[in-house]
């Protein structure tokens, strides 16, 4: 292992601190990096030989929480050790996969990992940015091919103010949270949420996030310089490649034109394939060239067609499909296209289209939250569905990939600032997003059809919101010849360098998310592509609305509906009573959900309203107070020779006197009630100890000339001075 070296610097008035040479010294590059207390390892490795029959560049980003840094043992009886990895484990690593791979030179076919393991969190700084530095360190010491390298930061703002990589608490006050990557002249990556904070707000996080990063990138360039590894030497294109580059692009140019019209996605493809067919033809038909070079030759194939694509913005600014640079593809936009579901929604952008399904559900229904960082609970969840056929392909279901978790968060994240409060709605929302069809931005239209089915199931959002998808083309030998294009379909997203993700309400953005091809982008370019996705976005916002323009006012028939109360918290465990058996018992009588919090706010939950206001009327009494004076309809419990005992309310008892029972003189109590009889009682006197007098006598009509029955002292009944010390022997009955 070579020698330890470590370096710092101050970021946000925080050290962060960088060590190599400490750990994992078999990887080809490793480091730590430590962010107040939070701290993580990076790993890089690459393969030693190519991996053959690929067309892709393998690179692998595995992002590894560990418990035992936040001091956690995991929360399930059987299995204890760290399995699937947790949504916020699968973004983060995604967040760093789009960072580092557009420095990555696509021809390389040597697999490449890029591990990042959290040894510690001190909760209060999040460890996706050091993670994401980290993993930048780890590359550029390496000999891994890189262009790197880069650096990161978290912009906040509060109360006005820029924040600089803000903590856990300052993030909860803060109007946006954005992270920005990037080299000292161009952003890479940007992933961000706002609560509708106004264009330009956006534009100056993105530009004070990247200013810091350009004072980061010198920094790590040092260390790079002083105990970074030489470089291997990425494959060279050769005289063969270049021979069959020029005998496909001098084939393929004038069929271009033909395969660039208004079609839609199936019949590009078919075009494509029957062109690949006779390219195959073509180079076996040349003896020169061999089944490699024919597999060459089919790669280069799309290089072409990309070039071809990007050549036709540029130099005539009409789009593949005959579009305008910022015009969108006809939109359409319906609710209530289930029957029985609580909300739906159908939102379709040319040939994409999304079907988003609303389930409200009890409080009790919220996810729990237990990972290295989260605990808690979690109300709104957004599920995003990619099948096959959305493509016309055939393709094995699956659980939900790195794609599928990353875009149904994107759009979670989008819808988040415009929902209700607990105290307002107090259901848990699930909204899944079924791509039936896809050809570019299928997250952008999730964010719509699941406004789209908010409003239908009638959670009552703020505003509806609305995603759409900025791309960008640029001549790859002067970055000032370039085009902003508005509403990417897939092969734009393919040829392009640019996938600019903006979500937001008429107001402002709620969710940024921006991928790129080339290496970087200007601030410029975002600028731009962030205005002109201001009037996409009112424009989608225009077609939604004609479908819904407000939620509705009333929920679906079948969905539950949940009825709110308050009780003293210190009568919840009345409520509940030992072992959860008198809410069990509420629960078993009458098919409602019940869920209490702690400042005893009661939420029942029910389809069926008359088990609901049977549930409530049971709560009601459990924790109602008993006042003098009330009148109840009681049921006799127990017959004592001094009286009856009559249960006024769930639990609690009281006793009619033998004087009491009537206004004649009574000489048995059985002559008057028996047990499990039905008898109207009014509430006398409650002595010191909580005890309730009860009188049945009071609630029946007075004869005339009879007075009440004088107590010992003299005075009347229910006129008796308390006196602790007085004897008698239902006072002295322990009920």
């Amino acid at each position: 292992m070579s020698a330890k070296k470590s370096f710092d610097t101050e970021v946000a008035g925080k050290k962060l601190l960088v060590t190599v040479g400490e750990l994992a010294g078999q990887a080809h590059g490793s480091c730590t990096v430590q962010y107040g207390d939070t701290k993580v390892l990076a790993t890089t490795v690459q393969a030693r030989e190519p991996r053959e029959g690929i067309d892709f560049f393998p690179l692998l980003v595995d992002y590894e929480e560990r418990l035992y840094a936040a001091g956690k043992i995991k929360g399930s009886r059987f299995i204890k050790r760290e399995g699937r990895p947790t949504d916020e484990a699968v973004l983060t690593g995604r967040m760093i996969d789009r960072s580092i791979r557009p420095l990555f030179k696509g021809t390389e076919r040597k697999d490449v990992q890029v591990m990042i393991t959290v040894l510690s969190v001190d909760q209060a700084n999040d460890p996706d940015v050091p993670s994401l530095i980290a993993a930048a360190i780890a590359l550029g010491i390496s000999p891994v091919p890189w262009n790197g390298p880069i650096a990161a930061v978290r912009v906040g703002r509060v109360d006005n103010e820029w924040v600089l990589n803000p903590a856990y608490e300052a993030r909860a006050k803060s109007q946006l949270d954005i992270v920005v990557a990037g080299t000292s002249v161009d952003v890479v990556m940007i992933e961000g949420q706002g609560s509708e904070a106004p264009e330009n707000i956006i534009q100056e996080a993105i530009a004070f996030g990247h200013k810091h990063v350009a004072k980061l990138v010198p920094w790590i360039v040092k260390i790079i310089k002083e105990v970074g590894k030489n470089k291997v030497t990425p494959n060279e294109e050769t005289e063969e490649t270049n021979k069959i580059k020029t005998k496909v692009n001098d084939w393929l140019k004038p069929k271009v034109s033909d395969l660039f019209t208004k079609t839609n996605r199936q019949t590009y493809h078919i075009k494509v394939d029957e062109l690949k067919a006779e390219l195959e033809d073509m180079l076996k038909q040349d003896n020169e060239v061999n089944k490699d070079g024919r597999s060459l030759g089919l790669k280069i194939f799309e290089d072409v067609l990309d070039v071809s694509a990007r050549q036709m913005v540029l130099q005539k600014k009409v789009r593949v499909d005959g579009r305008q640079l910022n015009e969108i593809r006809p939109l359409e936009a319906a609710v209530g296209v289930l029957p029985r579901t609580h909300g739906s929604g159908l939102f379709q952008r040319g040939e994409t289209q999304v079907l988003s399904v609303v389930t409200l559900a009890a409080p009790s229904a919220e996810q729990t939250l237990d990972g290295m960082e989260e605990a808690g609970k979690k109300r709104y969840m957004h599920h995003y569905n990619f099948p096959g056929f959305s493509v016309g392909e055939v393709s094995p279901v699956r659980s939900p990939g790195r794609r599928e978790v990353g875009h149904g968060a994107l759009a979670e994240k989008a819808l988040v600032p415009v929902l209700p409060d607990k105290e307002k709605f107090p259901y848990t929302i699930r909204v899944v997003s079924e791509v039936l069809s896809s050809n570019g931005s299928s997250s952008q239209a999730s964010v719509c059809g699941s406004s789209l089915a908010l409003m239908d199931a009638g959670v009552p959002i703020t505003a509806p919101v609305a995603g759409i998808a900025m791309g960008l083309l640029a001549d790859p030998d002067d970055k000032t010849n370039y085009a902003v294009i508005t509403d990417i379909q897939g092969i734009e997203d393919h040829a392009g360098d640019m996938d600019f993700k903006i979500a937001g309400t008429s107001k402002g953005i709620t969710a940024i998310q921006l991928d790129i091809k080339l290496g970087g982008v200007s601030l410029e370019i975002l600028n731009e592509a962030i205005d002109q996705a201001k009037t996409a976005r009112a424009k989608v916002l225009k077609v939604m609305t004609q479908a819904i323009p407000e939620p509705r006012a009333d929920l679906s028939p079948y969905a539950p509906r949940i009825t709110s109360l308050r009780i003293p918290p210190d009568k919840i465990r009345d409520v509940i009573g030992p072992g959860g058996k008198v809410i069990n018992e509420i629960i078993d009588a009458t098919g409602v959900q019940i869920d209490i919090e702690d400042d005893g706010l009661v939420m029942v939950t029910a389809v069926d309203q008359e088990a609901s206001a049977k549930a409530i009327e049971w709560i009601k009494n459990l924790t109602r107070q008993v006042v003098v004076g009330e009148i109840y309809e009681g049921k006799v419990t127990r017959l004592m020779n001094f009286g009856a005992f009559v249960e006024i309310l769930p639990k609690q008892e009281g006793l009619v006197h033998i004087s009491e029972l009537a206004w004649h003189r009574v000489d048995k109590v059985d002559d008057v009630v028996k047990v499990g009889d039905s008898l109207k009682v009014k509430v006398i006197e409650i002595d010191d100890q909580g005890r309730i007098n009860l009188s049945h006598k009071q609630t029946l009509p007075k004869p005339e000339g009879i007075e009440l029955n004088p107590r010992p002292s003299g005075r009347p009944y229910n006129d008796r001075p308390r006196n602790p010390g007085f004897k008698n022997s239902h006072r002295n009955h322990r009920y």
